[in-house]
């Protein structure tokens, strides 16, 4: 089963530089998506279909803002919008896929690079943890993709001197992560497999910073402990270019 969670920047935008075409060769049995900027009547669903996808949408109720999308060949028995809080269901940003003997979320945390925003942040990260450890009690394996908005270690950022007072890399937010983890006993599923530098998701398109890898590792497929020996494979996708992020991809057996 191959799963990929890719913050598109706007699957209007994305749709225009031949997103189908590359999700035919990525081939993928889900994707979860991250900042649609759209509402479902602005998403191409129909194409999606054509394409093998159910694919079932939570937009924030601000136009062009947030919102998070899971499209699968395999059809959910149950999607759950949102997480039952408000002010982030109204934002789009946690949606769940119910299948046979597992679930799938796909979750857009808030980015706090406008700093007013970082107590907002902080905040969702710990209600996100205590919805995660609660509905771990019913449903064991859960896959949960998204993008994080924080690089977790030294390793998964360029500069990680220069950078350790800018959000995304706080230690605050770095000690969530870790929190994250261990509480809701989760595998970071591309380190599982690869404890390399320079390995990255997300690239300001400021000063070229793609081209020369000065990136953020900002996207994750976290798995629940219980599936670890189902995993085969995880790898970051950093050819496709629809997004100042590119796909991460995870493999189970």
């Amino acid at each position: 089963m191959r799963i990929i969670s890719y913050n598109v920047n706007g699957i209007r935008a994305a749709f225009t530089k031949d997103f189908l075409g590359w999700l035919k060769v990525a081939d993928p049995d889900m994707i979860c998506i991250q900042e649609s900027k759209a509402g479902n009547d602005q998403i191409d669903i129909e194409s999606l279909e054509k394409s093998g996808y159910h694919s079932f949408w939570h937009s924030a109720q601000k136009k062009g803002y947030s919102g998070v999308g899971i499209a699968s060949k395999i059809k959910p028995h149950h999607i759950e919008y949102g997480c039952g809080i408000e002010h982030y269901d109204s934002e789009g940003r946690i949606m769940r896929a119910d299948f046979e003997d597992f679930s799938v979320i796909s979750v857009y945390v808030p980015s706090a690079s406008n700093i007013d925003r970082l107590d907002f942040k902080m905040k969702f990260c710990y209600d996100f943890l205590d919805y995660i450890k609660e509905l771990k009690k019913t449903i064991p394996n859960l896959i949960i993709c998204g993008d994080f908005n924080i690089c977790h270690e030294a390793i998964d950022i360029h500069n990680p001197k220069g950078l350790a007072t800018t959000s995304g890399f706080l230690p605050m937010e770095r000690e969530w992560m870790t929190k994250f983890m261990e509480e809701c006993e989760l595998i970071d599923s591309f380190r599982h497999f690869n404890s390399e530098p320079n390995h990255y998701s997300w690239w300001s398109y400021r000063q070229n910073a793609r081209a020369n890898n000065k990136g953020w590792r900002l996207d994750y497929n976290f798995v629940s402990d219980s599936l670890k020996e189902k995993l085969s494979r995880a790898v970051i996708l950093k050819e496709a270019v629809h997004s100042d992020h590119c796909p991460v991809l995870v493999e189970l057996f």
